[in-house]
């Protein structure tokens, strides 16, 4: 029997995400707003924190097995953030293209041997909102902030996130390219080995 499990997430792009990388294994994603669950206040210190907070309230309010995901992009001349902050960068009600433009602005100036950056993720898998011991899975991936924007695929700082070793960004890739390398599919990876132990 297909296992129902509810994704605590309100974010179109990373739904269709974990949808796309997820397909072949007998889960039913349910996104949370089809339950009327509200997104929670992201109060953590950690991605770990947030992810956690974010299952269990779906969890909870769901009385379902609950999958979270926090993730953002890290620029270590930036001291690592914007870091848990990226969704809010440019101000709480900010989007992606205000969010690239304030990066930019904090990097004015530096050469691209400075920018070096990663994009973090860590998935929580909550069997049941109180469970002591929710299963945790991360990852990373590893580029540099480019001068300027370039590609129209992907969301966040992807039009931002130049790869060296494939000489684009991540908006340049294709769905599927980005899917298999990113910090979001390298974690959901680790999820998708460790599924049967966890239904």
């Amino acid at each position: 029997m297909t296992k129902k499990i509810v994704l605590a997430s309100n974010n179109s792009h990373k739904i269709k995400e974990f949808k796309n990388i997820l397909m072949d294994v007998d889960v039913e994603l349910i996104p949370q707003r089809q339950l009327d669950i509200k997104e929670i206040d992201e109060t953590g210190l950690s991605f770990v924190e947030n992810a956690i907070l974010k299952a269990r309230n779906a969890s909870k309010l769901s009385g379902l097995p609950a999958i979270s995901d926090d993730s953002g992009i890290e620029v270590d001349i930036l001291s690592g953030r914007p870091g848990i902050y990226s969704a809010r960068f440019a101000g709480k009600e900010c989007n992606d293209k205000l969010n690239n433009n304030f990066l930019l602005e904090e990097l004015n100036n530096i050469p691209i041997e400075k920018r070096k950056a990663r994009y973090q993720c860590v998935i929580v898998y909550m069997l049941r909102y109180d469970h002591p011991s929710p299963k945790i899975f991360s990852s990373s991936w590893d580029g540099v902030i480019s001068h300027k924007e370039s590609g129209n695929n992907g969301f966040g700082y992807d039009s931002l996130f130049f790869l060296p070793e494939l000489n684009c960004t991540a908006a340049e890739l294709t769905e599927g390219q980005k899917n298999s390398i990113s910090h979001r599919g390298k974690a959901l990876g680790l999820f998708k080995k460790d599924l049967m132990f966890l239904l």
